[in-house]
């Protein structure tokens, strides 16, 4: 009798990530891939390690349908029991959701508090549901992993009447969260329900304080703009420059909106490019590339001591995301001058890619682990078709 399989969807703003899982017993990853440049010249599907094709993808809609030929060249879809999709922006949706025409409505509303992803995920979920209408989908919500937040962690400075419309802080990378606590637990990581800072560092980069296996404060805010600054997004802004950039640039809400999350943060400071790597290496002979990764690394170790106190403390920080696992001197460079908190590196460690970078004598430990968010969604998927057959 063949496993039940199902599949992951992880939509960007121009890139799908998707895997293959099989159930009865455990979670093992039997395929996976990708399809980048959505909407943009030289689209193009990767099935690592080796093959990749040229499609045309000129939004989500399309890319999905693409997605669903080439999968059915490799799996009989009568396996797939369920599809998961992550989804960006949940506001107060405290746990994954099976897809309703009801849940469509709601997120449906959702979509002026989330212009950037929303739009787009909706496209996943309808084109999806319309090539395979007798298989379940699951929504997977980034932001329910912040939900226990205190209410001081979610006000915002403004009347409450906006509060009331749903104008707060939400968190996000919830999934990715997940995924760190989970596996320090399953490592047996004897201070996992401590004080743990998780500092997701990618192109889109948030950090999280949790306590006792909770989210008690995290960067991101209202939106994946806010926090420290990352790729093409600012991070934090002081009000008065929106409204001067505004004003002075007789820019309506749709282009600063477009301003702020695509031309902004590290390639706005660098003018060359939103990816670490590449500034990395330009930084000795460019001094604008310079500032953007001496930005980005101040802006994080603020970070990590903004929550360190408010967890009173730290018991361990975990490097994650892109740049997080891949860049050892970001990590160095963060981590310099938080003896203080008790976090000192082991340089040859670091450098060396290990798992614990730590140095012996540090009162803090210091992990890099790559983290999984579309295990954390297949997971979800075979929790709750378990549940269902249950009933």
């Amino acid at each position: 009798m063949d496993k039940p399989r199902v599949l992951t969807v992880n939509g960007g703003s121009s890139s799908i990530k998707f895997a293959l899982f099989e159930g009865g017993g455990e979670v093992r990853r039997v395929l996976e891939g990708r399809i980048e440049r959505i909407g943009l010249p030289g689209a193009r599907l990767v099935f690592p390690p080796s093959e990749l094709q040229e499609i045309d993808a000129p939004n989500h809609r399309a890319a999905a349908g693409l997605l669903l030929d080439r999968l059915g060249e490799r799996l009989d879809f009568s396996t797939l029991k369920a599809i998961g999709h992550r989804i960006v922006h949940g506001m107060d949706y405290a746990r994954p959701e099976f897809i309703t025409r009801e849940l469509l409505a709601g997120l449906r509303r959702i979509v002026p508090f989330d212009p950037e992803h929303m739009p787009s995920e909706l496209e996943l979920v309808e084109e999806l549901g319309r090539r395979l209408p007798g298989i379940l989908q699951l929504a997977c919500f980034d932001t329910s992993f912040h939900r226990a937040m205190p209410k001081a962690a979610k006000l915002l400075p403004i009347p409450r009447r906006y509060y009331d419309m749903g104008v707060k802080r939400y968190g996000f990378h919830g999934l990715s969260c997940s995924f760190i606590m989970e596996e320090l637990a399953r490592q047996g990581e004897e201070t996992a329900n401590g004080r743990v800072i998780i500092a997701h560092l990618g192109n889109g980069a948030s950090l999280t304080a949790v306590s006792g296996g909770k989210s008690i404060d995290t960067s991101m805010g209202f939106t994946p703009a806010g926090g420290i600054p990352m790729g093409t997004r600012p991070g934090d802004l002081d009000p008065g420059v929106a409204w001067f950039i505004m004003a002075e640039g007789k820019m309506t809400p749709k282009r600063f909106n477009a301003l702020v999350n695509h031309e902004a943060g590290l390639l706005g400071v660098s003018e060359t490019s939103p990816d670490m790597a590449d500034l990395l290496v330009s930084q000795t002979g460019d001094e604008r590339a310079a500032e953007a990764v001496e930005l980005f690394c101040y802006q994080a170790k603020k970070c990590v001591g903004a929550l360190a106190a408010a967890l009173g403390g730290v018991d361990i920080l975990v490097f994650t995301g892109g740049i997080g696992t891949h860049a050892p001197e970001i990590r160095s460079r963060v981590c310099a001058g938080l003896g203080f908190l008790g976090i000192e590196l082991d340089e040859t460690k670091n450098a060396a890619g290990e798992t614990v970078i730590s140095a012996k004598d540090s009162r803090a430990k210091v992990r890099v682990m790559k983290t999984d968010e579309e295990r954390v969604i297949a997971e979800a998927l075979f929790g709750r078709l378990s549940g269902e057959e249950q009933r």
